[in-house]
């Protein structure tokens, strides 16, 4: 700062040098340390999230996940429990947030909605033919579950939601489905043949193919970008007592995620293969755009604890990779159609315990 001082005829500035001690503390940012000025500018950013930048939150209320791209990167699609909804209903918004619109009719419960190349359908599974109510919650009595609603089938519809067809119609679970790059293909989960298997479908239903015949849970398929492979979530029963819990809970509509491995294989089926082997629950695997990585979310840096991050891995194994450390949930990862940010869902910043939010980061390689 400066100070006049009265000298005759004439007033001069003197300029009034502080302490190096006090100077050091009232550092502006521009000066402060590099670790710290990244910090600040990316609050949501763990400072060793090193493949994220500039992290911005899409939503700030209830549970929010499964958000994924439309083909021309211009509209979202995830499902909620924003505004007190007591179960998930499926919501489109623009990427930063904005636009939010209800697409399904707010009866019984919706899960994995995906857009169809072009943008014109969309797809996602729903309890609400069977009843308008929310499905019982699972029970937890015997140790965390997945319950595997068996009122669930595969509609797609227009945009806002309306013009709803019905394209799966089989007693048990059908959900869990995404599209192919080129539409042709719907790949889902079912049980429709006594385990839980993966199958594909043309966009009407017809033409069903089963693609997974080992004992065991198979779900949570993602086409590569070439629509030559596909990535998804497994289970595999190796013990008699293993096999005997699994089948006890499946008889029950549950199952329990605590052991789940990622496989590759190609898009009819053949030459599946694990690309994990950590006994951890690995789930929601997504190619990156090289085709050659898988990005997913695991708890095997805390095995059997709800402490989920994403992790990064090479198509053969190797090159393991941790990318996110927030505490708690990150999960669902996608990147969007151009490869240059990517879509997940976390509990960081969370209002209250219990939420979960879609963020998108800017990709760094």
């Amino acid at each position: 700062m400066t100070k006049p001082t009265r000298i005759p005829g004439r007033t001069i500035l003197v300029l009034l040098v502080c302490s190096l001690p006090a100077c050091t503390a009232e550092r502006s940012p521009a000066e402060k340390p590099p670790a710290q000025q990244a910090e600040a500018a990316d609050p949501l950013r763990d400072p060793r999230e090193v493949h994220l930048r500039n992290i911005r939150q899409l939503t700030f209320e209830g549970e929010n996940a499964e958000g994924y791209w439309s083909e021309d990167g211009t509209r979202i699609i995830f499902q909620s429990t924003r505004g007190g909804l007591p179960c998930d209903q499926i919501f489109i918004m623009d990427p930063q947030g904005g636009g939010v619109q209800q697409v399904s009719n707010g009866q019984g419960k919706c899960t994995c909605a995906y857009f169809f190349p072009g943008g014109q359908r969309i797809l996602y599974s729903s309890t609400h033919l069977a009843s308008p109510a929310c499905p019982p919650r699972p029970d937890y009595s015997r140790g965390y579950v997945w319950r595997l609603e068996p009122d669930y089938e595969i509609f797609t519809a227009n945009p806002d939601g309306s013009e709803v067809h019905r394209i799966t119609d089989h007693p048990g679970y059908d959900a869990e489905a995404t599209i192919s790059p080129d539409g042709q293909r719907i790949i889902f989960t079912s049980l429709r043949d006594g385990d839980l298997d993966l199958y594909t479908m043309k966009p009407d239903g017809s033409d069903v193919q089963r693609l997974t015949r080992e004992r065991g849970y198979d779900g949570g398929a993602f086409y590569s970008r070439d629509g030559r492979r596909i990535v998804w979530r497994a289970s595999r029963p190796t013990t008699p007592e293993a096999e005997a819990a699994y089948a006890d809970l499946l008889r029950e509509s549950q199952i329990r995620p605590m052991a789940l491995e990622i496989f590759v294989g190609n898009a009819d089926g053949s030459g599946a293969h694990p690309i994990t082997a950590n006994g951890a629950a690995n789930f929601g695997p997504y190619f990156l755009p090289d085709g050659r990585r898988i990005i997913f979310s695991s708890n095997l840096g805390t095995p059997g604890s709800r402490e989920f991050d994403l992790w990064m891995v090479n198509d053969d194994g190797t090159g393991l990779e941790q990318v996110t450390f927030s505490p708690e949930f990150d999960g669902f990862p996608m990147f969007s159609p151009e490869g240059t940010e990517l879509i997940f869902a976390s509990n960081r910043n969370a209002k209250k315990k219990g939420d979960t939010n879609l963020f998108v980061a800017e990709w760094v390689e």
